[in-house]
């Protein structure tokens, strides 16, 4: 939808007086806008307010620089809310949004930004105090479930070198890192996960897969720090978790390896990673296994109703796999929430 003349013009004019209040106060709503606009879900008050106070750079949060969020709602002048009964902070309207990330000569690199803000957040002192600790409770670090979350999706989308170098420093530490924990607590939502005896649920090689970071899984892979076939729950591998979400530069780094076994499949729902693929129409990433070095056509998984379709498309004539086992007609097993439309 495009935004008239007149709503165009009366934002502009409202930025305007943003940046007219000069010092913190200009600083503090501009920030404020990049974060609500370009974030990928609504924030929390004390998420923003502790966002909006990390210094990338820091060693750890000063929290005399948290601003209430009766200060921020004024340096925003009047385009920003607060939803007090979800406790939330958005725009006025769905316009200002469209308006904000029509222009992105506003913020300098707002996705590099928000991808170092959470990653130096994560790498800060006092949340990795919590590293040997219980799970935190969302009062003492409220910005640990959306940091979490979101850091490599907001890197991937606009990477930079300084977020590289904090995402390294945070895998350096991530399988001990209450951040792990919290990422897995947002990924198994939904999921039904079968703990496979030995091995750890959520670990950084699967961590760099789910996000589809290709820079960091580069290094990785290159310096011998990852296992590309390590298992995690369900002996879900790097590479399913990659496929699954249509990672395709991650897919592409992972099949390199000499030591890769494509084939090998989870045990919660016996899926191999082409499978998965396959399963939520990611059509470049089923091209990615197309060699036969990579794949074994007789050990695809179970083949069901669109994947069957899908890989017919991309062979050209109708698949049939006679070695495959078919699943019980009309049955459907849980996939990782989001794996077929995440962005």
């Amino acid at each position: 939808m495009n935004i008239d003349f007149d709503l165009g013009g009366a934002y502009k004019a409202t930025l305007g007086r943003i940046r007219a209040q000069g010092g913190e106060k200009a600083k503090l709503g501009m920030a404020a806008l990049m974060e609500i606009a370009h974030s990928r879900r609504p924030l929390q008050v004390d998420e923003i307010c502790h966002a909006i106070a990390i210094w990338i750079g820091s060693n750890d949060l000063d929290r005399d620089d948290i601003p209430a969020i009766s200060t921020l709602l004024g340096c925003c002048q009047g385009i920003v809310t607060m939803d007090e009964d979800a406790s939330t902070v958005r725009l006025i309207h769905f316009t200002p949004r469209e308006y904000l990330c029509a222009h992105p000569g506003l913020f300098d690199e707002a996705h590099s930004t928000i991808a170092e803000t959470c990653l130096a957040y994560l790498n800060f002192q006092s949340v990795k105090n919590h590293l040997a600790g219980p799970f935190p409770s969302s009062g003492s670090i409220p910005f640990l479930e959306y940091s979490s979350s979101y850091w490599g999706i907001h890197m991937r989308i606009g990477p930079s070198d300084r977020a590289k170098v904090s995402a390294l420093e945070l895998i350096d530490q991530f399988d001990g890192h209450t951040s792990a924990k919290s990422l897995w607590g947002s990924v198994k939502r939904g999921f039904p996960v079968y703990p496979t005896p030995g091995h750890e649920l959520f670990s950084a090689p699967h961590c760099i897969s789910y996000f589809g970071v290709a820079e960091v899984a580069n290094i990785l892979i290159k310096t011998n720090r990852w296992d590309v076939n390590r298992g995690g729950s369900a002996a879900m591998t790097p590479l399913v978790w990659a496929a699954g979400y249509g990672h395709e530069e991650v897919v592409r780094l992972l099949l390199r390896e000499k030591h890769i076994r494509p084939d090998q499949q989870d045990t919660g729902c016996d899926r191999t990673a082409l499978l998965w693929a396959a399963e939520n129409g990611h059509e470049g990433v089923v091209r990615l296994f197309l060699d036969p070095r990579f794949v074994n056509p007789g050990n695809i998984g179970r083949l069901r109703g669109k994947t069957s379709r899908l890989v017919g498309l991309i062979f050209g004539k109708r698949y049939i796999n006679p070695k495959a086992q078919i699943g019980v007609a009309g049955h459907h097993s849980h996939a990782p929430p989001g794996m077929a439309t995440r962005e």
